[in-house]
């Protein structure tokens, strides 16, 4: 009787996940199983995480295993569902890395520019998320900053990026700057 609820919510999560969409919040997960209560709630994600049908990526993502996502995509993805409702792009070493203006970049590690507050997410296996606070508005970065669909997250221009990492005060030993140059 007790596996109903966790086989409701696989049921349903299944109905809802696609290669694409397989991110959930507790929230997005709870209209699946309404009828009990918050305490049994939070033991049944824990019960799911422990099945590895559900893996906890970071406090309030879960990441649905069977809908297969693309791994090299997640952590951008996450990126973009944690802070939907703040501006953000990527920017510093993950923009420049991505330009070749940086060969250096430790693996898994992504870093955005946000609306929201500085902050730094560990998703386990998948990496770390670095959000640098800015102040800059949407209007201030056009024509800086395109729109990556795969990430589905903002993407900083070199020169936009270089101008983040001077701002911020970030370490410029690891930038080429013959390449940095040549795309600025």
């Amino acid at each position: 009787m007790h596996n109903q609820p966790l086989r409701r919510l696989y049921q349903g999560l299944q109905q809802l996940a696609t290669p694409q969409r397989y991110l959930f919040t507790p929230a997005d997960m709870r209209v699946l199983v309404r009828d009990i209560s918050d305490r049994a709630y939070r033991a049944l994600l824990s019960r799911a995480a422990d099945d590895n049908i559900l893996i906890r990526l970071c406090r309030g993502l879960y990441l649905y295993t069977p809908a297969k996502p693309n791994p090299g995509l997640v952590l951008y993805h996450a990126a973009a569902r944690l802070r939907a409702n703040n501006l953000n792009y990527i920017s510093l070493e993950s923009a420049l890395s991505d330009a070749g203006v940086i060969s250096q970049l430790p693996l898994n590690w992504l870093t955005l520019m946000s609306s929201g507050r500085t902050q730094v997410i560990r998703c386990g296996a998948f990496g770390t998320l670095e959000f640098i606070h800015t102040s800059r508005k949407a209007a201030e970065l056009q024509g800086q900053i395109d729109y990556d669909d795969r990430c589905r997250l903002w993407r900083a221009k070199p020169a936009l990026a270089l101008a983040d990492m001077k701002r911020t005060r970030r370490n410029l030993d690891l930038i080429d700057w013959n390449v940095a140059n040549e795309l600025v």
